[in-house]
């Protein structure tokens, strides 16, 4: 009898499933808050939308860039397939132990812990059910994913759907509230210019907010006729968010002014409130909810194969590189996220890693993008279905602004950027013991 053939993902989402995927991972308590932070950096609304689309172009670039990566290298793993394929396996270890490991399951933990203290709030519960919350969202979206991506992409897609309900909210709310002088909001205040270093400074938050389009990559290997939707999904999800958070800021601006923005804490509650009082507050409170446990599960889902495809490897523990054969999902490798996810959860200390890993997370994407320059200049026998255009300006441009990001990141806050090259270089000597580990097994 011939031997059975081992387990694989299964193409099961479509263009539709794919879009949402990259509105999803990109939306989630951010355009809500962030805001703020950029218009207290800045002398005029006018200002405040100048950095917004100049940060929407530039992720664009990168949106761009992923599109040919993923084309070329439709399958389950994203970056760190391209970073072993072109840099190496240490590299691609590098990669996988900073987010895989670390980045990911903290940036779960912390959203989570949003979705959970927003969720109280709406329905009036006592914070002291935040933490309880948060772990069972953790573990219903696991459990959920276990029976494939086809169910994760189901709820996905509805929660994607409520967060674009409450940006569109939000969007009426402030043009309904500007009635007719919606040009004040946008006039320069000469009393208020800024340098232009904190202009660039600004920038920072805003592309912060953008972060997230890479998880549709890590999930290449479930994507249908992925050279030709993976590029079109990207384009039609990260073209959508762009939009919407351009709108966004011009209902804060035509809502709340220049000032109000800056000075808020809450901008979307403000805004809401203006209009509808505290009940408005609660609305949007929902809204945010969805929109966290919407990226929640989208970043499991990614993390999880990140995880499967290092243990495939050999990089990680080899029980974890299991994809079920009825379901076509990494199952033990959604349990091991999602639990770890829950530790930090309990233990608190997810702030902290999230912190930590910050320069981690960049120098992954600009190494990532880096890697086309490999694949053009090594394989130029193998053709592929879509070439980012531009080329070679726009992954040079991307790749330029993401150092930038990380050199004015590190300027900031040198613990923080400290801590994260060193939680990198621990990966170094752990990597070379698993190899020698490995080996001996």
């Amino acid at each position: 009898m011939p031997a059975p053939q081992p387990a694989h993902y299964l193409r099961r989402l479509g263009i539709w499933d794919a879009a949402m995927i990259v509105i999803g991972g990109v939306i989630g308590a951010g355009i809500f808050r962030t805001p703020a932070s950029v218009a207290k950096s800045t002398s005029s609304g006018t200002e405040v939308l100048i950095l917004w689309t100049l940060g929407g172009l530039l992720t664009l670039a990168g949106v761009l860039c992923y599109a040919e990566l993923g084309a070329r290298r439709p399958q389950a793993g994203g970056t760190y397939v391209y970073l072993r394929e072109a840099f190496g396996q240490l590299p691609a270890f590098l990669f996988g132990w900073t987010m895989a490991l670390i980045n990911y399951p903290g940036s779960v933990a912390a959203v989570a812990t949003t979705f959970a203290d927003y969720a109280t709030k709406a329905v009036g519960l006592p914070h002291e059910w935040v933490k309880p919350l948060a772990v069972a969202a953790i573990a219903f979206i696991v459990a959920v994913n276990l029976f494939g991506i086809r169910a994760g992409a189901v709820v996905q897609n509805i929660f994607t759907v409520l967060k674009l309900s409450a940006v569109a909210l939000l969007i009426a709310v402030g043009l309904y509230l500007a009635r007719g002088h919606l040009g004040a909001a946008f006039a320069h205040d000469p009393t208020h210019d800024v340098p232009v270093s904190t202009l660039v400074g600004a920038l920072l938050p805003a592309l912060f907010a953008y972060g997230g389009f890479h998880y549709l990559n890590d999930l290449a290997g479930e994507v249908r006729e992925p050279q030709r939707t993976l590029p079109r999904a990207l384009g039609l999800g990260m073209g959508s968010v762009v939009i919407c958070y351009i709108l966004v800021n011009v209902a804060y601006m035509a809502g709340l002014g220049h000032d109000g923005l800056a000075a808020s804490t809450a901008p979307a509650a403000d805004l809401m409130r203006k209009l509808f009082g505290e009940s408005g507050a609660t609305i949007i409170a929902v809204g945010i909810a969805c929109s966290t446990f919407g990226y929640c599960s989208i970043a499991i889902a990614g993390g999880a194969r990140v995880l499967q495809v290092m243990s495939a490897d050999g990089m990680f523990f080899k029980p974890i590189a299991r994809i079920d054969a009825k379901t076509g999902a990494p199952q033990i490798s959604l349990i091991v996220l999602g639990a770890w996810a829950i530790t930090l959860i309990l233990s608190g200390s997810f702030d902290a890693l999230l912190n930590y890993t910050t320069v981690g997370e960049w120098l992954s994407h600009a190494f990532g993008i880096a890697t086309i320059f490999w694949y053009r200049r090594k394989l130029t026998s193998e053709p592929s279905p879509y070439l980012v255009p531009g080329y070679p300006w726009l992954p040079l441009v991307f790749t330029t602004t993401v150092l930038c990001v990380i050199a004015a990141t590190a300027i900031a806050a040198p613990g923080d950027a400290g801590m994260s090259l060193l939680i990198i270089a621990i990966g170094v000597p752990v990597y070379y013991l698993w190899r020698r580990q490995w080996a001996k097994g």
